[in-house]
């Protein structure tokens, strides 16, 4: 699924106290810097130059205009010279796109030799964007902050990190998620706001029934199941005891009979994720296990059990890692042997083969849960490495983010009866820490797991929305998250 944001704004800030050789000057050394950025190919979206501006009128068309356009996913600013940010007053209140500011000048090294105060005059932005950087704070403009030199790898890296996470921000904006049957009964954690949810993060949450994808699945054709099918080969290895049993391939064409009709329902509604629940099936014959996996892999969210909330935070977590080693995930049981403390993720059937170490299987079996006939569904491992689980919670008066850092291994042990996508991994610091902090800051039994996505760009996403965000690491205590909720609570609680 491609995103409408896919380009950025890059502005320079000067006046016209220095005259026009300089500003010719400073206009010409920022489109050095974004053609080298071009040519290095050094981030993953384009930097568009817009100019050099010096009044408080242009200033404030320019963000006017950043807000009009939909392809614009941010704007990255820079004060070349010194810019009197009284200036910036206008344009940062309407501003209503992703903010990056970035410190950076355009020489390396002082000459030395010759510098003189010519020199200084074109070069200021040592304190150029410390003013820009003091009304940005009075204005409480929140915004994202990089400093280093335009050739440093580092910059480019973080720069291009957070263009990710503006994009995420901005698929946000328009983000329609279909929920077909309520949540699971009685659960508590996938309820939410969706009120809220619409003003803080931009999503339109709609509810249709069991009954409406039930129809649709009648009317899909046998083309249509026979293309889904050829796509499933392509990408999937059918196991060999369901390609010579008859009765587990209808199941694997019921699979993408459930999933044409649901692609279609979304690809009409414009919508980019769905729910499902194992409670609310009527009119299905078996619970979306493959479809809602192969739908996960092509960047749709996805949330079991009614759970919205995952599901949005799914897609918009894939968007900012490109599609890349994303997946709807569970904390479902522990290994508690000491010193091999690990998490068991899975779910009953729906986790994403992104995240999968080889090619995933398709394989038929029976599930315990929802009374309907056996799923097809994808078996696999998911592959070794750093990782996060990501759970977005709704406190009643407040969303939160909830953030674990992880390490991923393959499993010491094959598990030839548990027929479903799961990964193991250790939390940091450890396991009971862990989940010690999880469980005081509320974080879900359901998560956004992913490979490609770092803490850092999870805290910018945060900033973005406006929420708050507690992250699990390596170097985290219980008592030290517990005092951060503390904090949170003064800072976000009212």
């Amino acid at each position: 699924m491609k995103q409408t944001a896919d380009k950025f704004w890059f502005v320079t800030g000067s006046q016209h106290l220095y005259g026009p050789e300089t500003l010719s000057q400073v206009s010409q050394q920022s489109r050095q810097i974004i053609q080298a950025l071009a040519q290095r190919a050094t981030l993953p979206y384009p930097l568009v130059d817009h100019g050099v501006l010096t009044t408080s009128d242009a200033i404030r068309r320019l963000f006017l205009e950043a807000n009009a356009d939909d392809s614009c996913a941010g704007v990255v600013v820079w004060m070349h010279t010194f810019s009197p940010a009284q200036m910036w007053i206008a344009g940062l209140s309407s501003n209503r796109k992703p903010l990056l500011h970035w410190h950076t000048q355009f020489h390396r090294e002082i000459p030395w030799d010759r510098i003189d105060m010519d020199f200084m005059n074109l070069n200021q932005a040592a304190h150029g964007d410390r003013e820009f950087g003091f009304m940005s704070t009075r204005m409480k403009v929140p915004r994202k902050v990089v400093v280093g030199h335009w050739q440093d790898k580092d910059s480019a890296r973080r720069i291009g990190s957070w263009m990710h996470v503006a994009v995420g921000w901005s698929e946000s904006q328009h983000l329609r998620l279909a929920r077909f049957g309520d949540n699971m009964r009685n659960v508590a954690v996938t309820e939410g706001d969706k009120v809220e949810a619409g003003i803080r993060l931009g999503w339109s949450v709609e509810g249709f029934g069991v009954g409406d994808l039930a129809e649709r699945v009648l009317k899909i054709s046998q083309a249509e199941v026979a293309a889904q099918m050829d796509r499933y080969h392509e990408r999937y290895v059918i196991a060999e005891g369901v390609r010579q049993d008859a009765f587990k391939m209808d199941q694997v064409r019921g699979q993408a009979r459930i999933e044409c009709a649901i692609r279609s329902f979304l690809e009409e509604g414009h919508f980019s994720a769905f729910t499902t629940t194992f409670e609310d099936l009527h009119g299905l014959d078996q619970l979306p296990g493959l479809a809602a996996q192969d739908l996960m892999a092509d960047g749709y969210g996805f949330g079991a059990e009614g759970d919205w909330k995952t599901s949005g935070l799914l897609r918009v977590l894939k968007v900012m890692a490109r599609g890349q080693a994303t997946s709807f995930m569970e904390d479902y049981t522990y290994h508690l042997v000491p010193g091999e403390e690990r998490v068991l993720g899975a779910h009953m059937l729906e986790v994403c083969p992104t995240i999968a170490s080889g090619p995933p299987r398709v394989e038929v079996h029976p599930l315990s849960i929802g009374g309907k006939s056996d799923p097809a569904r994808l078996v696999f491992d998911g592959r070794p490495g750093s990782a996060l689980t990501v759970s977005l919670v709704d406190l009643g008066h407040r969303f939160r983010l909830v953030v674990n850092q992880v390490e991923a291994y393959a499993p010491d042990h094959p598990m030839p009866n548990l027929p479903v996508g799961r990964v193991l991994w250790r939390p940091y610091p450890s396991l009971t820490e862990a989940a010690e902090a999880w469980i005081y800051a509320g974080g879900a039994h359901h998560t956004v797991f992913t490979y490609a996505v770092s803490p850092e760009q999870i805290e910018d996403l945060a900033t973005l929305f406006g929420l708050e965000s507690v992250v699990i690491g390596p170097q985290s205590s219980v008592s030290q998250i517990r005092q951060q909720l503390q904090w949170g609570e003064r800072v976000w609680g009212c």
